[in-house]
C-alpha cells in the first residue's frame, strides 16, 4: 500500500463485490468486512479462524491473513489465547479518527483540485453511481468510504493517501455500529457535488463542501448523546 500503482492502496476498504479484478486474497478480505459492516459479524459475536473459514469457504490461513490486516487497521482486536472480537470505538477514539481525517481530507482534495484527470472522474462518477443505487436498498457505508480514498488518490502523495487508508476503516466501523441510532445516510449527492467542484479546479468550493462532509460525520458520530458509539457497539 505505498503507490498509486499499486491496487493495494484501495484494501484499506474493500471494493465491491462485482469487482471481479481482484485476487482472491482481497476479495474474501471484502466479504468479512462487509459483514462486519453489516453486523453479521459485530463486537458481541463469538466467532474463530476455524467458524469464519467454514462461513466464508475459505482456507483457516487465508482466514488469518484477512483478521491480521484488520488487526493492523484496528477493525479487529487479536490477543493471544483469546478469540478475536471486533472493535468496539469510543467516543475519543472516534474523534481522534475524525480530526486526523479532516487534517488530511483537506489537503488531499486541494490536490485533486490541481490534476483533475477525466478518467479518475469517470471513475468516481461510477462509484457515486454505485454508491446511490445501494442507498436504495440500505446504508452503503463501504461505498462511502471507498469515495474518500479513490478522491484521495487523485491528489498525487502516496504517504497522505496511505494514511488516509489507516483511518477510513475505523470510521467506517463507528458509522456501521451507530446506523441503526443515527439514521440513514445518503452520501452520493454531497459527493457528486465535491467531485463537481474537483472537475472545474474550484478548491475553494471543494474545501468547503469536504469541510461541510466530515462536519457532518463528526455530528453523526459525536453529538448524538456522549455514549452513542458505545450504545452502538453494544446493541
Amino acid at each position: 500500500m505505498n503507490s498509486f500503482a499499486s491496487p493495494q492502496i484501495f484494501t484499506a476498504l474493500p471494493f465491491s463485490r462485482t469487482n471481479t479484478g481482484k485476487p482472491p486474497a482481497d476479495d474474501l478480505y471484502s466479504r468479512i468486512f462487509d459483514a462486519i459492516l453489516e453486523q453479521r459479524i459485530h463486537a458481541a459475536s463469538r466467532f474463530t479462524e476455524d467458524s469464519l473459514a467454514q462461513m466464508f469457504s475459505a482456507r483457516r490461513s487465508d482466514i488469518r491473513g484477512v483478521l491480521t490486516q484488520l488487526s493492523h487497521q484496528q477493525i479487529i482486536i487479536l490477543r493471544t489465547n483469546h478469540r478475536p472480537r471486533v472493535t468496539a470505538p469510543d467516543v475519543e477514539q472516534t474523534r481522534q479518527t475524525l480530526h486526523a481525517r479532516r487534517l488530511t481530507e483537506i489537503t488531499l482534495v486541494r490536490l485533486a483540485c490541481q490534476q483533475p484527470r477525466p478518467q479518475d472522474l469517470k471513475r468516481l462518477r461510477a462509484l457515486i453511481d454505485s454508491e446511490r443505487q445501494c442507498t436504495a436498498r440500505g446504508p452503503a457505508i463501504r461505498l462511502s468510504g471507498e469515495f474518500h480514498l479513490q478522491l484521495a488518490e487523485m491528489a498525487g502523495n502516496a504517504p497522505l493517501v496511505h494514511f488516509l487508508g489507516s483511518l477510513v476503516p475505523l470510521t467506517s466501523l463507528a458509522i456501521a455500529q451507530c446506523d441503526a441510532q443515527v439514521g440513514g445516510d445518503c452520501a452520493w449527492q454531497k459527493h457528486a457535488e465535491i467531485v463537481d467542484a474537483v472537475e472545474r479546479g474550484d478548491v475553494t468550493a471543494a474545501e468547503r463542501l469536504m469541510t461541510r462532509r466530515l462536519d457532518h460525520l463528526e455530528e453523526r458520530l459525536l453529538n448524538s448523546g456522549p455514549s452513542t458509539i458505545r450504545n452502538c457497539a453494544a446493541g
